[in-house]
């Protein structure tokens, strides 16, 4: 039988790695009878992280859905990778959860990665709950980590239990939400509640007025009743603090140790009490700017968030119903390409454990498999709706790297796994360039593709080497230049004749008309690879008939796409057809197009060429203790710092950095920081490469040519 929506709850659990999300939702699934036995990140043997690459690293790569029964409702929770390389699992589990579980460690306080994650919980508005988990470690400090919490999210985060005692003795909570206090058996589990004790009645009753406030603002009659008798009931209590949370006005903080099973049972009675349904969460944002409704009773659509490919399986969907109720059997189509999709089964997952299910109500998260063409981000539609959630908007790519086959026959298996990757993963995206002749990877960092690499070779069985890729340069000029070029040749029978006179000059907007010459035709083409070529036909008098003008053009832009100075792309260059001869007999489109790009190659050369660098504007997140040494790898890699600010306890380093200076740039800031820095970058613009590094790389090029 289905849940309905209203007692349903979707939760994603966040933090950075380490802090304990898996061995946390273990505990959850055990502590609601899901399962009957724990099992732990050593002995590789959990619900989440089952597949064999989590195993062997003992660390989360992909989201993993479950669910438990906590009272009537049904919660279902996406456990996610905690290393930022996986963002995309992160940001794909938020579109489709409406709560955020944040762990923090309790040694460790709010950690980078962790404020990474909350800019995506900020932008998709959701609701969230702090646990300070790992109250058990010798070092746990959780005063310190709720500050910390305060200082990087604001005031909203307020405090619902502390530990009576932390470190090894850790085993007693009080929760200033009931004022009670929970005393833990020494294997975890149900707790016994005891009075609060004398010497911790204070503080506790100032944690639960200052909880009372927190629930009384959002609503005006509780407001008044909070006025009228200075407190507000259990009810009350409740009301406003389910209003609070989902309305992003209170993020509560509670203790626990997952690992001996203390403190999760409270989270989850708060989750199932308090957190907001997928029906008090706002309408989804359809494409078209309209939002549909969260209702069982609707037309049904659904939304892939998540697809992966498994051996002796095929392609497994993992899915959100946003509106209607979804049954065994339904045939929908695929908003995105017309397709239809019939759901022959559906499941409710517990991590690799799929139990068959008749049907899923709006709201609710399942999983399905065999579909034929739906990818993630698609919305799949009952038959005569058309509507399109709104897609998951993934990150751009932080690095790259070339690749390669160990031969060339296995080119076409490497590439085929390649893009069955990149499907299941839109943070990973497969380049095959022209320009640089290389297969390219863009990831989100080093250990991104570093798994890449290992699913290629230990589930495909395809060898793949990692190479430092090239440099998408530019090339263009600096000062004007005339020339001529006439191209001749008899062999025999129709000959071939052709030439052609030509300016070039450096391009911009807005510039005046050539000096001396009588302008007939204008084509200013935005090319495909950025920048601009302004051609312009100046002929007067018929010397090269107009018939000729694409050939010409044509001539001039394959010399553009291989630029004469290293064989990249150049732009921004004007180019003026002026005078020429033609041959009533041997001219033809060939001599024409052979002559302009004869002549454009000279005429580049004695330009003032300048070869043009991609940089990148590169944004750093690093703690105060190693801003030193991020800075000073900085100068090694001629980067323009643009300014230094404070975000949290940590600091942001903005920086222009050439793109040649980036590879490998990942694995050096993880090991300055000791993995507690990140870093994001994004495509600046194009500027002159230094004059001694232009020389080397046209000689570089040169001897490349005469091979």
């Amino acid at each position: 039988m289905s849940v309905a929506t209203k007692d349903i709850r979707n939760v994603v659990l966040l933090g950075h790695s380490g802090s304990g999300k898996t061995t946390f939702a273990e505990t959850m699934l055990f502590e609601s009878g899901a399962i009957k036995r724990r099992g732990s990140v050593e002995n590789k043997n959990t619900m989440s992280d089952y597949t064999s690459i989590e195993q062997e690293r003992g660390n989360s790569i992909f989201s993993t859905l479950m669910h438990v029964k906590w009272r009537k409702n049904k919660i279902n929770i996406i456990d996610t990778p905690g290393f930022d390389d996986f963002i995309g699992e992160v940001v794909s589990s938020l579109k489709v959860a409406d709560t955020a579980l944040i762990t923090l460690n309790a040694s460790s306080g709010v950690e980078v990665g962790t404020e990474i994650i909350w800019e995506y919980v900020d932008k998709f508005h959701a609701p969230a709950i702090f646990v300070v988990n790992q109250m058990d470690h010798d070092k746990a400090d959780y005063e310190s980590t709720v500050e910390q919490a305060i200082e990087r999210f604001g005031n909203k985060v307020v405090a619902v239990q502390y530990p009576y005692n932390s470190g090894s003795e850790f085993n007693s909570i009080i929760d200033a939400l009931r004022m009670v206090m929970y005393v833990f058996p020494e294997d975890g589990g149900k707790p016994e509640k005891q009075p609060i004790p004398e010497s911790e009645k204070e503080k506790a009753a100032e944690m639960h007025n200052a909880l009372v406030e927190a629930a009384a603002e959002n609503e005006e009659g509780l407001m008044e009743k909070y006025f009228d008798e200075g407190t507000l009931d259990e009810s009350d209590l409740a009301k406003g603090l389910t209003i609070a949370l989902a309305n992003q006005q209170i993020f509560p903080v509670f203790c626990a140790s997952g690992k001996r099973n203390m403190g999760s049972g409270r989270i989850m009675g708060f989750i199932n009490d308090i957190a907001p349904s997928p029906a008090d969460r706002p309408p989804a944002l359809l494409s078209n700017g309209e939002h549909l409704e969260c209702n069982a009773s609707g037309d049904t659509s659904i939304f892939v968030y998540k697809t992966l490919s498994e051996p002796q399986v095929g392609k497994v969907t993992y899915f959100k119903v946003y509106s209607g109720t979804l049954s065994s059997g339904d045939d929908l189509i695929n908003q995105a390409n017309s397709d239809h999709e019939r759901i022959n089964q559906i499941y409710v997952a517990e991590g690799k454990v799929r139990t068959p299910v008749d049907a899923l109500q709006a709201g609710d998260i399942g999983v399905t498999v065999k579909l034929k063409s739906a990818h993630s981000n698609n919305t799949l539609n009952t038959k005569g709706i058309e509507r399109t959630i709104d897609e998951i908007h993934f990150p751009s790519p932080r690095i790259r790297t070339a690749v390669s086959p160990p031969s060339k026959s296995d080119m076409e298996k490497l590439m085929k796994a390649l893009h069955q990757i990149e499907e299941e993963d839109p943070t990973l995206i497969v380049e095959q360039s022209a320009q640089l002749k290389q297969t390219i990877l863009h990831g989100q960092g080093q250990l991104h593709l570093d798994i890449v690499k290992y699913r290629i070779e230990r589930v495909n069985g395809i060898s793949m080497q990692f190479e430092e890729p090239k440099i998408p340069y530019r090339e263009t000029i600096t000062r004007e230049a005339n020339t001529h070029y006439r191209h001749k040749k008899q062999s025999g029978g129709a000959g071939q004749f052709g030439e052609v006179h030509m300016r070039i000059e450096p391009y911009f907007e807005d510039m005046p008309p050539p000096a001396g010459l009588n302008v007939r035709k204008t084509d200013i083409e935005e090319l495909p690879w950025g920048g601009v070529l302004a051609f312009y036909w100046c002929i007067v008098g018929g010397s090269i008939d107009a018939k000729y003008i694409n050939a010409i053009k044509k001539g001039i832009m394959q010399k553009m796409e291989e630029g004469p100075l290293t064989g990249s792309y150049c732009q921004n260059i004007r180019v003026c057809i002026f005078d020429g001869k033609m041959h009533p007999v041997d001219s033809n489109d060939m001599a024409f197009m052979l002559a302009s790009s004869a002549a454009f190659k000279t005429a580049f050369k004695d330009a003032g060429p300048q070869l043009l660098e991609p940089i990148y504007d590169l944004d750093i997140l690093c703690s105060s203790s190693v801003m030193g040494d991020v800075m000073g790898d900085l100068q090694t890699r001629r980067a323009t710092i643009q300014g230094m600010d404070s975000v949290g306890h940590y600091q942001k380093i903005m920086a222009k950095v050439p793109l040649a200076e980036l590879y490998k740039y990942s694995s050096t800031l993880r090991s300055i920081s000791q993995g507690r820095a990140k870093f994001s970058r994004t495509l600046s613009g194009f500027q002159s490469v230094p004059y001694d590094i232009q020389e080397s790389l046209i000689r570089a090029h040169s001897a490349l040519e005469e091979v």
